[in-house]
C-alpha cells in the first residue's frame, strides 16, 4: 500500500557495459573541493603523476592546475599546488560508481527516458594529503584564526538604536508580581469561615498538604497554620508524612446507610 504523496516506483534498465572498469575513490581536502566546485567545466582541474620504483610502493601525486589555483576571492590564502595521494586497497567491500542521466525536454514524439549507468567498480581508495610547506602552514594558520574568532562581538553605538534597547521587565513577569502582591495583601477571612471551608474539604479527603489547603482557603500561610493546629494533627511519619488530618473529635465523615430490603406487598397481604 502506498501513501497518496508517494512517488510511483518505475523500473529502469541499468547499463552495465562499464562494470568491469576499475575506478578510484578519492578523498580530497575541503579547500580543494571548494575550488573544483567553482571551476568551469571547460578547464583542467589537475594532473596525476604516478611513479613506480622497483621494490617500493607506487607514489601518486596530484598537481592542481593554474586555472584552479587562480580561483580565489580577495584576501583568500593560496592553497598548495602539489599533494600526495595515499593508496589503500578495498577489502571486504563491493563499491561502485553510478550515474543518472536525465534527458533534456524535447518535442520528440517518443520522449527519451532517464538512463542509469554503472561507471565502474571501486578497486582502491585514495586520500589526498598536502605537503607540510609554507603555503600549507599559512593556510592552516588562517583557518585556525577564523575558527577562533568569537561569533558575537561588542559593537559601540554612536546613537540610540531602538532595536538594541533592552526591556527592563517583561509583561508576564510584571503580571505575575502584581498577582502575587495582590494575593499577599488579601485580608484574612473570619475564622469560622475558614473552618467551614476546611471541614468541607476534609469531608472529601482525609489527608491534605499545606499547599492544597492554602489553594482551597486562599488564606495567608501563617494564619492558616494557626487554625490548623487547633483542629488538625500534623503527621510526621509515613505513609502520610507532612500531611494534615482532622483531630478525632472533629471527624464527622459521612457513612453509607445500609438499605433495608423492602417487604413484598403480596406476601404481607396474604399474611
Amino acid at each position: 500500500m502506498t501513501t497518496p504523496n508517494a512517488h510511483p516506483h518505475i523500473d529502469r534498465e541499468l547499463d552495465l557495459s562499464n562494470s568491469g572498469r576499475g575506478v578510484w575513490l578519492v578523498k580530497v581536502p575541503k579547500y580543494i573541493a571548494n575550488k573544483w566546485e567553482k571551476a568551469p567545466g571547460n578547464i583542467d582541474v589537475g594532473k596525476l603523476k604516478i611513479s613506480r620504483a622497483p621494490g617500493q610502493k607506487t607514489q601518486v601525486q596530484l598537481y592542481l592546475s593554474e586555472g584552479v589555483l587562480c580561483l580565489k576571492e580577495p584576501g583568500e590564502q593560496n592553497i598548495p599546488k602539489v599533494h600526495r595521494l595515499d593508496v589503500y586497497n578495498v577489502t571486504h567491500q563491493s563499491l561502485g560508481v553510478f550515474s543518472h542521466v536525465v534527458p533534456a525536454t524535447s518535442d520528440a514524439v517518443v520522449p527519451e527516458s532517464e538512463k542509469l549507468y554503472m561507471e565502474g567498480r571501486i578497486v582502491q581508495k585514495l586520500e589526498c594529503r598536502p605537503y607540510a610547506d609554507n603555503t600549507y602552514y599559512k593556510l592552516k594558520s588562517e583557518s585556525i584564526r577564523k575558527a577562533s574568532m568569537p561569533q558575537r562581538q561588542v559593537q559601540q553605538l554612536d546613537r540610540i538604536v531602538q532595536n538594541f534597547k533592552p526591556v527592563s521587565d517583561h509583561k508576564h513577569n510584571i503580571d505575575f508580581l502584581e498577582k502575587k502582591k495582590a494575593e499577599g495583601k488579601k485580608a484574612r477571612d473570619d475564622k469560622d469561615v475558614v473552618l467551614n471551608m476546611l471541614f468541607a474539604a476534609f469531608e472529601k479527603h482525609q489527608y491534605y498538604n499545606i499547599k492544597d489547603l492554602q489553594k482551597i482557603t486562599k488564606q495567608p500561610i501563617v494564619y492558616l497554620k494557626d487554625i490548623l493546629k487547633e483542629v488538625c494533627n500534623y503527621n510526621l511519619k509515613n505513609p502520610h508524612k507532612n500531611m494534615w488530618e482532622l483531630k478525632p473529635e472533629y471527624r464527622h465523615y459521612k457513612q453509607e446507610v445500609p438499605v433495608e430490603p423492602k417487604a413484598d406487598k403480596n406476601s404481607s397481604d396474604s399474611d
